[in-house]
């Protein structure tokens, strides 16, 4: 583990690998969130088998825990690097804006929203799902998972600032997926421009999916009040 931290190629490789892998998950986790808009019963069974199910509970979890606390702390780390290896000379004569775009030049601003956003949704979902499991010691529910998730979109700020922290989301996948693959050697003209397009299109269609979610639930709820 000491030799991710020796060389920049390596940091970089090493932060790309987090980044991939947290791209996946993002696939996963909003085809299951996706389920409660569709189905009710199909929510429930999906929450409640990864809920139950040991190898998802104590082998995948943690290392998804542990990949997101990587890439985080991993990106602090290369930004500081960055920001000393480009001097204080250099950091006044570089025009960033002709240069770099927004999204590449404020990855620490919309990394801190997600992370916000990352307190926020471990308080509401994994805090209170051990809560329920291991404090209270409640007896097994399979039909809760569909009333909770949807509870959660009853609050207007809650919602906002949910939409408020999947747009900076998107910001940050703009940037942060074509560099992935570039840190990984992709970095011929063709791929690219394939890369830029697959990372749009991903970016719009995972935070906007999100988006729509919680902005469906909430809607759904304002019909019924």
């Amino acid at each position: 583990m000491a030799g991710l931290f020796k060389t920049s190629v390596a940091r970089k490789v090493a932060m790309a690998l987090s980044a991939l892998f947290l791209i996946l998950f993002l696939i996963i986790h909003l085809a299951v969130n996706l389920t409660s808009v569709i189905s009710e019963s199909t929510f429930n069974e999906l929450s409640h088998f990864m809920g139950t199910n040991p190898l998802i509970q104590f082998a995948m979890q943690p290392v998804l825990l542990a990949g997101v606390l990587f890439h985080f702390i991993m990106g602090f780390v290369l930004e500081i690097q960055n920001k000393k290896a480009r001097g204080s000379e250099a950091y006044y004569s570089y025009n960033g804006g002709a240069n770099s775009t927004w999204m590449s030049r404020n990855m620490i601003i919309t990394g801190v929203m997600i992370l916000l956003f990352l307190g926020l949704h471990l308080y509401d979902f994994w805090v209170s799902e051990m809560n329920y499991k291991y404090i209270e010691q409640l007896a097994p529910d399979p039909t809760r998972y569909y009333d909770e998730l949807v509870e959660k979109f009853h609050d207007p700020l809650r919602v906002g600032f949910y939409v408020l922290c999947f747009v900076f989301l998107c910001l940050h996948l703009l940037h942060g997926f074509q560099s992935a693959f570039q840190s990984m050697g992709w970095k011929d003209d063709a791929r690219k421009k394939l890369i830029s397009s697959v990372g749009n299109w991903y970016s719009y269609i995972i935070c906007g999916g999100f988006i729509f979610i919680a902005l469906f639930h909430y809607i759904k709820f304002l019909i019924k009040a």
